[in-house]
Formats: structure tokens, sequence, C-alpha cells
């Protein structure tokens, strides 16, 4: 199979934003790893609550307020929207890409991993973001 990869204002998009399969794959695998439980399914699954809540040591009210979609990882920069192909938002939120796991997220969602500051807005924080994440882009 012949990939393709685009690129958007000199620089490639990340591969799983061209490739169904790795995007698949990198996305099922964080949602599997225990430490990082990217989820839920169904944004009113209450375990799925319930449990990050508990290992936040918190409320799930609270735990609710860190979304990918204010993460420090997640990009939502011009050409992230360029590169991600297709329909990227629906009643819930949009899709970006995480950084941190490789993979289009939905902003709606959360993993354990979820980190304070986000989202990435500008293009030029996105390059510093992939500059960074080179090799683990590659291995994927």
């Amino acid at each position: 199979m012949k990939i393709r990869i685009k690129k958007v204002l000199d620089m490639i998009c990340p591969p799983a934003t061209q490739n169904l399969e790795l995007n698949t794959r990198n996305r099922n695998a964080a949602i599997k790893a225990d430490y990082i439980q990217y989820g839920p399914l169904n944004l009113a699954d209450k375990k799925y609550w319930n449990r990050l809540a508990k290992f936040w040591k918190t409320e799930p009210e609270v735990a609710k307020q860190s979304r990918c979609g204010n993460c420090t990882a997640f990009d939502l920069s011009p050409r992230m929207k360029e590169c991600i192909p297709g329909k990227t938002s629906d009643k819930e939120g949009e899709l970006g890409y995480c950084w941190m796991h490789n993979f289009k997220c939905h902003s709606a969602r959360v993993c354990y991993t979820w980190a304070a500051g986000g989202p990435i807005p500008e293009d030029a924080i996105s390059h510093e973001w992939q500059t960074k994440n080179k090799e683990s882009m590659d291995e994927k």
C-alpha cells in the first residue's frame, strides 16, 4: 500500500493524520494502556468519569473540566486542521491531534496523561511539538 504524506506549510503532516490504520492502532493503544486510558467512548459513561476522578483524587465534575480540548498536547492549529481529512467537528467538540500519543483525538475526551495549558492554537507551536516528537512519530 502506497501512503502519501501530506505536507502543510512546509511541515509534513503527522503520519497518523494520513493513515487510518496507524491512527486506529495508536488510538486503541491509548485506550488500552493503563497509564493513558483515553476515553470515554460515550461521554455519558459515568463509570469512566468516576474511575478518572478516583485516579486524580477528585470529583467527576472536576475531572470533566480537564479534557483533550484544553490539554497542552492537543493541536488545533490551522495547519493541523488541514492535515486532518474530512469533517472534524460534531456537536460535542472537534478533532485535533494528540502529540503525547500520536493520534487524532476528540476535544471532549480525556486521558490519564492530561496536562494543563492547551490547546495548541498556532502553527509555530505545532511545529515545535512536531520537532520535539519526530522520533516518536517515526517509530509509530
